[in-house]
């Protein structure tokens, strides 16, 4: 877990190009020996550190789900809670996901420990979306508006890291909300959930 974290921080600061074995040895405060025969190579460790954070990244937003009912609203705002949880939305992760992202030669890599993952949760988030449509009589197609709140999620996570002034947390929120808000005005408002008893539905 250690060098697990430390790669993390390394790809923040470094890049991926520029993360090597040495630069994760010196900021884990470890040997280059130790992380060697643990991971004999980068891509291996590089593979663990992607592995680990979509692992905790499926387990937080299933969680999040978990702890509501079967409202699609409420799960909708909790999806998009999760995404800013104060465990997964920090600037070491961000960065290191956007490493992932941004180097062609992870995208194998990526798709390989990613692929089926970013599937469970696309069809989760177009599934609640297609229950919100019919509840509250929008008619929207559910794939187009799950892709539209995912790439908004995507975009607010991207501008804080870009930003010379970057979102706050509940900033970020809100632009993500004021997206669902467009999308579903009868059950959200840029500052969060509408209440069941306010609902026009």
């Amino acid at each position: 877990m250690q060098l697990i974290e430390s790669t993390i921080e390394t790809l923040a600061a470094r890049g991926y190009s520029r993360t090597t074995l040495t630069e994760v040895a010196r900021t884990a405060g470890l040997s280059h020996g130790l992380v060697l025969f643990h991971f004999e190579t980068k891509e291996k460790l590089l593979a663990e550190t992607l592995a680990f954070l979509a692992d905790e990244y499926r387990q937080n937003w299933e969680s999040a789900l978990a702890d509501v009912g079967d409202d699609p609203a409420e799960q909708l705002n909790a999806l998009i809670e999760a995404d800013f949880h104060p465990a997964i939305c920090t600037p070491a992760r961000l960065a290191a996901w956007c490493s992932f992202w941004g180097e062609a030669q992870s995208r194998p890599l990526y798709q390989e420990a990613c692929g089926t993952k970013d599937d469970a949760y696309n069809v989760t988030l177009e599934g609640i979306c297609a229950r919100l449509s019919d509840l509250g009589g929008y008619g929207r197609d559910a794939v187009h508006v799950a892709r539209v709140i995912r790439v908004t999620i995507e975009g607010v996570w991207l501008d804080m890291m870009t930003m010379a002034r970057p979102y706050s947390r509940d900033d970020s929120l809100t632009t993500v909300r004021t997206c669902a808000a467009l999308c579903f005005p009868d059950h959200f408002t840029p500052a969060g959930l509408i209440p069941d008893r306010t609902r026009v539905t």
